[in-house]
């Protein structure tokens, strides 16, 4: 990110940050989310998108996850995660 801003964007700025492939079942992931979040804070946002087959197959249909399967937990984070990152941008603006 400093090696972009030097010399690409003066401006740019991470709003935040996403965990992806995260699996509940798996003590290993459970720290990482943890860890994360104390080291990052608020920069990481609430939405946990799960380790999810159906997102996985979407790019072999040549389809974004959320028309391959909007039913799938995959496709139900990324719309939960779309609201969050709306209402961060949103606040952001007011402030």
């Amino acid at each position: 990110v400093d090696q972009v801003r030097r010399t690409v964007n003066p401006a740019l700025d991470i709003q935040g940050i996403v965990l992806t492939m995260f699996d509940s079942r798996n003590n290993l992931a459970q720290q990482v989310v943890s860890d994360v979040r104390e080291h990052l804070g608020s920069k990481v946002y609430q939405t946990l998108i799960p380790r999810n087959v159906r997102v996985s197959e979407a790019p072999s249909y040549g389809k974004p996850a959320i028309l391959y399967d909007l039913k799938c937990a995959g496709s139900q984070a990324y719309l939960q995660l779309a609201s969050e990152v709306i209402q961060r941008e949103r606040h952001s603006r007011a402030a």
